[in-house]
């Protein structure tokens, strides 16, 4: 049997165990022989804590998998089976100033929806498509799983200026169905969730348990109110608004439902000294690395679901479990629309159920979104195209029309301040927005 290569693109993120526990769970399916981890200079200490860490959880679980690090992108891209991206530009010293600068400008701040996604996306694009280029040539038979945020963006931008075979991955959706399914207390086998929208944009249309559709039942139980993931604000649900909506949605659409008191907390965790989430991520992260580095731990640690990322491995994990055992399994992923969704662009990347094996992700059709998300879907589409083009081709004109036509920037004013001040605090990282090309 083939063994696998597996580049990590970012190793030295805290989410890095998360995945190898994946590994171990699936290992006899999914025989991976070599993990190594990519990062660059900054990141270099904490994937090398990273390296011995998961070296032991494999050692504790009798897999021979051989781990090591490298600054050297290239060398390690070579005969790579699966990428998996999971980079953070600027670090978390840049997730700041996007979470910090909006609020500035009544804006919400938060990495990857408003202005706080647009500025990451920004500084991820060409990165990501330079990635791309060496996977073009020295292992272009690879599928790159993108985990990098904002991973609906930043999957369309590789899918529309590479050739790299690439699916987008979000633990969102697994843990909304999970959510439902320790609810009901049934096993994943019995329960199926249809999901409709993009990355971070997207609901569950319709829910089935043993085959009959209980979708209004599970709009009247508690766990649509149900807090899924750790760094969004857990403002419930008003249960007239989920019942006029007939959908469940993304716990992130409380970004565009619950603005201004979204907005209002944010600002009030600055006045109090917490800080923005990614202040606190880096204590979060501080403590993680210090746990890491204890040589008798050889498993991933409790502490890590605290950071946001939890069922990251098992997304992970199955999806390449899929594609390279040819199982034709369904996965909510970000995948080219190709007429899925009628009312979304065909080449456009959408979240939704797939049947994913070594062709790739299909998307099952959906038909066209309903009404009352159809007008914000479409929104939010047309800016992520927007802030496309503007990363690839370092055009602030493109830039300022992606941000006014994001709903969470109201008006011109605003939008232009917001730019000024994303490309003067990102100067370092976005050294293609000259100001000749926009003349």
């Amino acid at each position: 049997m083939k063994k696998i290569k597996l580049v990590v693109i970012g190793g030295g993120s805290s989410y890095t165990p998360e995945l190898a526990d994946g590994l171990i769970k699936q290992h006899d399916s999914l025989p991976v022989r070599e993990i190594v981890l990519v990062d660059i200079p900054e990141g270099r200490e904490k994937a090398e804590i990273n390296a011995a860490l998961i070296g032991r959880m494999f050692k504790k679980s009798g897999l021979d998998i051989t781990v090591t690090t490298t600054l050297n992108r290239r060398e390690a891209l070579r005969d790579a089976d699966f990428v998996i991206t999971q980079f953070r530009v600027g670090g978390l010293a840049a997730r700041a100033k996007d979470e910090s600068i909006p609020l500035k400008y009544g804006a919400i701040g938060q990495e990857t929806t408003g202005p706080g996604g647009f500025a990451k996306a920004l500084r991820t694009i060409p990165v990501i498509l330079e990635v791309c280029r060496d996977m073009e040539e020295l292992c272009p038979k690879a599928w790159l799983i993108n985990f990098t945020n904002p991973s609906g963006i930043i999957t369309e931008a590789v899918l529309k200026y590479s050739r790299v075979r690439c699916i987008g991955l979000c633990n969102v959706p697994l843990n909304m169905e999970n959510a439902l399914r320790q609810q009901l207390g049934v096993d994943e086998k019995r329960l199926h969730c249809q999901f409709v929208g993009l990355n971070h944009l997207s609901y569950i249309q319709h829910v089935y348990l043993d085959g009959e559709n209980i979708t209004q039942q599970i709009l009247h139980s508690p766990a649509v109110a149900e807090e899924v993931v750790k760094n969004i604000p857990n403002i419930a649900w008003a249960h007239e608004f989920i019942l006029a909506l007939g959908l469940i949605p993304s716990p992130y659409l409380r970004y565009f439902y619950f603005e201004r008191q979204m907005l209002a907390e944010e600002r009030e965790k600055t006045a109090q000294g917490v800080g923005t989430r990614a202040d606190e991520v880096m204590r979060i992260e501080e403590k993680l690395f210090a746990l890491y580095q204890d040589e008798n731990l050889n498993a991933k640690p409790e502490e890590l679901s605290q950071r946001g990322g939890a069922l990251y491995s098992e997304a992970a994990v199955s999806l390449m479990n899929s594609i390279w055992n040819n199982k034709s399994a369904i996965h909510v992923v970000n995948t080219l629309n190709q007429g899925a969704i009628p009312d979304l662009p065909f080449d456009s990347v959408i979240e939704t159920n797939c049947i994913v094996n070594r062709e790739g992700a299909q998307p099952l059709a959906q038909g066209y979104l309903p009404q009352q998300v159809r007008g914000l879907v479409q929104q939010v589409k047309a800016y992520e195209i927007l802030t496309i083009e503007a990363a690839v081709e370092g055009d602030r004109q493109k830039a300022l029309m992606a941000l006014i036509n994001n709903p969470l920037v109201h008006d011109l004013d605003t939008a232009q301040k917001l730019l000024t001040d994303i490309l003067a605090s990102h100067r370092e990282h976005l050294g293609n927005f000259r100001e000749e090309r926009n003349a």
